[in-house]
């Protein structure tokens, strides 16, 4: 059994204070085959976005990378982490592998991924509607001891399903878990998660994360407040995980850095509200709410093809394709939102990333 990758005290630090994580896509030629050179690309992007790191194997690289006739888990994982340590960076970039299935699958795929010197696992509960709680927390503490794990509450229209402040309290105590990624859509379930880490005894040793994509802005300026045995306990969520910070990464990065000196400076503007409704009106056009999120996955492909950075917007499953009317969506939040993309970063970039 491969040992459990160490955390630096810079590495934890980093984590802790907030980072922009890029779950990363998966690119693909016009014969569905993988498209080595934009994957790699795609890498060093977000490396030079100035994010802090990249989630490899997870639902933006598209489950099917694990299916047997594909087999693409083990390549782009690797493929990814050559890139990250090649570019040998000053500062941490934490190297994120999705990790699902049932607890031998889980366990197989924590094994890989600490084997090509990944970080942490994002470790997903989609697809284990029939479990029980208890059930889950055994095949987490199992994982944990592979890899350290991020905890992922993934919201039930995608497949996952609801999880009880009791679950999340006691997902808190696993000394493995060293983050938590909410992405249950729900203001509801996000506050479970926070409060139920806040009434934790490992409350300062987990970061939170947003992943709800519809709300990332006010996520991020949020200080969640409870009174546990008698002591107010302050928690904040302070970076995100996201499928949204896949593209127009640069200006992510920005945006980041902007709510932290905000957050600071103790002095938030009421724009801010304003700009949390830009960036869910954009993440509408991507991840395509209107039609039961269909297009999310094609349409953050859309954007990155627009940039030069993959081919096109091919998806292993071959239904998996734009919606009606998502590429007019794009143009307009294009238009709408100039401040909000990239473009001029990546074209100023792109064929370095591309040789």
């Amino acid at each position: 059994m491969t040992a459990a990758r160490e955390w630096t005290t810079e590495m934890k630090r980093a984590l802790h204070d907030g980072l922009v994580i890029p779950a990363h896509p998966l690119a693909l030629d016009a014969e569905r085959k993988l498209d080595e050179r934009s994957q790699r690309a795609l890498t060093r992007y977000y490396m030079a976005s100035g994010a802090g790191g990249v989630a490899v194997g997870v639902h933006s690289t598209q489950f099917e990378i694990r299916d047997p006739g594909i087999g693409l888990f083990e390549p782009v994982l690797r493929m990814a982490a050559e890139e990250i340590d090649k570019a040998a960076l000053t500062r941490p970039f934490i190297k994120v592998a999705g990790i699902c299935g049932p607890t031998e699958q889980a366990l197989q795929e924590a094994e890989i991924a600490a084997g090509l010197g990944y970080d942490a696992g994002l470790l997903s509960m989609g697809g284990l509607k029939g479990w029980t709680e208890a059930q889950l927390l055994e095949r987490t503490a199992q994982v944990a001891e592979r890899i350290p794990v991020i905890g992922f509450y993934l919201q039930p229209s995608v497949g996952g399903q609801v999880l009880s402040y009791e679950f999340w309290k006691a997902f808190a105590e696993l000394p493995g878990v060293i983050a938590i990624k909410m992405a249950p859509f729900n203001r509801y379930q996000t506050i479970d998660v926070v409060r139920a880490v806040c009434a934790s005894s490992r409350r300062d040793e987990i970061a939170l994360y947003t992943g709800n994509d519809d709300n990332i802005v006010n996520d991020l300026f949020t200080t969640y407040r409870f009174r546990i045995d008698g002591e107010v306990v302050e928690k904040r969520i302070v970076g995100g995980l996201l499928g949204h910070w896949a593209v127009w990464t640069e200006r992510a990065v920005a945006l980041l850095e902007e709510i932290k000196s905000a957050r600071q400076s103790g002095s938030i503007d009421a724009e801010w509200l304003t700009r949390n409704i830009e960036v869910t009106d954009s993440n509408a056009a991507f991840f395509d709410p209107a039609h039961a999120f269909a297009g999310c996955i094609p349409g953050i492909h859309e954007v990155l093809r627009r940039q030069g950075l993959m081919q096109g917007t091919w998806c292993l499953n071959p239904h998996e394709t734009l919606s009606p009317g998502q590429a007019e969506e794009i143009d307009r939040v294009y238009r709408d939102y100039p401040h909000l993309h990239d473009d001029a970063f990546v074209s100023r970039h792109l064929q370095d990333w591309l040789k």
